[in-house]
């Protein structure tokens, strides 16, 4: 039986992250990379597709409390049985260039036996590794290999019953054990014996330094700094590559075939963490995103992909994985993500429109950034008049969709400014004609004056969640009586009863996939931050309240949520949904007439217009 969604926990080491249910289970874990094969995938499967737990052996056992320590990704769980209380800290430890997970258990009162099982697969749940004993200066391990991949398992004696290891150890009131497990390549040595306490402290001190840096600034301070920290905490520390999401193919309809890998850098998601990241003064996250950019999309401007590998690589095939039998049965599993091929003409000026406010902020063009973005308004210009598969990756038929063909203005409307305002060179005529005609063909084709709202696609009526974003690139103004028209149409036909915005409607969609999706949070954020801009603020945190009631008790959100049952869909953590929670905070901040700085006030006003 697969524990809820919001019941796991995310601990991260800025190269990867594990997933642990209230149960005490590391349910999912990849070494050494977010978008490696995992070593536990139970996640996707079953017990013996991997897993690693520690719990109290007491049936009586129940968690009192879990809570990550104040602003970081130490996870610590209280547990009470009849016999005593323990506490367990789960941590991967920040800046040592180690992948490993340690799990301390801490005595708090009494006795309490806790039970360790661990059954580890490489590949995927797939691969049973060779475990062996073995001991060094340090003492006893447990040593698990399997092709380039190992293993080491230290601080508590384990026994092999069948396909798994497990062992117990107590206890008492003051006493502290460690338990690690480190990966490493086979070809390798093991890992020396680490100091648990001064890996805690020290990975303590990098999330709470990190965290400082965040300016309190009103209603829903707790929940922004908590998802600025999940946005870094899927930013791999030595890339810059910024990942949707830690999992694969958990699924937005439970049951359904909407299961897609998110481990990979999408640039959409990645710019947008982007602005919310230096709207909060983290210049410094957002200058390394936009290196990795600059790497990741270098050469052949017509080779632009909407997304890539952590480290800018370019083939990310997918594939299925026919031995999971998937999240709640949900197939199939995927790895790899066949949208890496799609034209999406909306990813232009996503990165334009980041770039663009990282000039605003003082962030100078150098020889290679400024010709790298040319060339890609090139190549935007050579498939102007190109149908595209659209922000939500359709996989039916090629449009014109109304949101792409918007931010395909907004590409040259940054270029635009780029020169006028910044003194770059470029065409400037050029550009201005391309943006003006764009705007002009929007306008007569995008825009239904029977519905009196724009629409998903030129010449259709089905409405799209994505067109919440046209204000916020200034194609148009918050409270232009079309986009009021839009918002409200928007309300009429994509609400859901429980007053949740879905991104369309898949049963009247050729979108290329079987109807059925819970609402995306992250439309229901960009309705938050619309209400809140054109002055519905008491409409605005009404929903924003309703939204971070979703989060679970750790402050992390999903991709979905499914109101009628009341738990969370989709890939988790997800980037976009906790980056769309930030902009509607600010949203609403800014509403109220609290702009505290001129970073944070360029950060969202930059390509708005007035």
């Amino acid at each position: 039986m697969h524990s809820p969604i919001e019941d796991y926990a995310l601990v991260s080491d800025l190269h990867t992250g594990a997933l642990i249910s209230r149960t005490g289970s590391v349910d999912w874990l990849c070494f050494p990379r977010f978008d490696s094969p995992s070593v536990f995938a139970a996640l996707l499967g079953t017990e013996d597709h991997g897993r690693w737990l520690l719990a109290p052996e007491a049936e009586d056992a129940e968690v009192i409390e879990r809570s990550y320590i104040d602003s970081t990704f130490a996870l610590q769980t209280l547990w009470r049985t009849s016999t005593g209380e323990a506490l367990v800290t789960d941590f991967m430890p920040v800046e040592d260039r180690r992948a490993s997970l340690v799990r301390r258990v801490e005595g708090i009162s009494g006795t309490v036996a806790m039970r360790e099982e661990i059954q580890i697969r490489f590949g995927y749940g797939e691969i049973l590794p060779w475990v062996s004993k073995a001991r060094d200066n340090d003492g006893l391990m447990l040593l698990a290999m399997a092709g380039p991949d190992a293993l080491m398992h230290r601080g508590n004696i384990l026994h092999a019953n069948d396909r798994q290891h497990e062992g117990t150890l107590t206890v008492t009131a003051g006493v502290v054990r460690d338990i690690e497990l480190a990966w490493y390549p086979s070809h390798r040595k093991p890992p020396k014996l680490i100091e648990a306490g001064l890996c805690l402290q020290s990975t303590i001190a990098y999330w709470q330094d990190w965290a400082s840096n965040y300016e309190p600034q009103g209603e829903y301070d707790d929940m922004v700094k908590r998802s600025l920290l999940v946005l870094r905490a899927l930013t791999h520390e030595d890339t810059g590559g910024i990942v949707a999401a830690p999992t694969t193919s958990l699924p937005e309809h439970f049951g359904g075939e909407r299961n897609w890998d998110y481990r990979f850098c999408w640039l959409r998601d990645a710019v947008l963490t982007l602005e919310a990241m230096m709207t909060h003064g983290y210049q410094d996250e957002a200058f390394e995103w936009r290196n990795w950019l600059l790497r990741a999309v270098a050469g052949d401007a017509e080779d632009f992909q909407i997304m890539y590998g952590l480290a800018g690589e370019r083939s990310l095939p997918e594939t299925i994985l026919s031995h999971l039998p998937g999240y709640r049965d949900s197939l199939p599993v995927r790895i790899g993500n066949g949208a890496v091929r799609q034209y999406q003409a909306d990813v232009v000026g996503e990165v334009m429109v980041a770039l663009e406010k990282l000039r605003c902020l003082g962030v100078t063009e150098d020889h290679f950034s400024w010709p790298l973005q040319r060339a890609l308004l090139g190549a935007a210009e050579n498939h102007l008049h190109d149908k595209d598969n659209g922000i939500w990756e359709m996989r039916g038929d090629l449009k014109h969709f109304t949101h792409s063909r918007v931010m395909m203005w907004a590409a040259f409307d940054c270029a635009v400014r780029a020169i006028e305002n910044h003194g770059l060179d470029g065409p400037l005529e050029r550009w201005v004609a391309l943006r003006d005609e764009l705007h002009a063909e929007v306008m007569e084709h995008g825009y239904n004056e029977e519905l009196n709202s724009f629409t998903q696609a030129y010449g259709e009526t089905q409405l799209d969640a994505a067109l919440l974003q046209l204000p916020q690139v200034g194609f148009l103004s918050y409270d232009d009586p079309r986009i009021l028209g839009t918002v409200a149409a928007l309300e009429e036909q994509l609400l859901t009863k429980q007053g949740l915005l879905l991104r369309y409607r898949t049963d009247e969609s050729d979108d290329g996939l079987e109807p059925g999706e819970h609402p995306f949070l992250a439309c229901s954020f960009w309705l938050v931050g619309q209400y809140a801009r054109s002055g519905r603020i008491d409409d605005a945190r009404s929903l924003m309240d309703q939204l971070v009631g979703y989060a679970n008790e750790l402050g992390l959100l999903s991709e979905e949520y499914d109101a009628e049952a009341r738990t969370m869909v989709g890939n988790y953590p997800q980037a976009f949904s906790h980056l769309a929670l930030v902009r509607a905070a600010d949203a609403i901040h800014y509403a109220g007439g609290m702009r505290s700085s001129s970073l944070a006030a360029v950060g969202m006003t930059a390509l708005e217009r007035p």
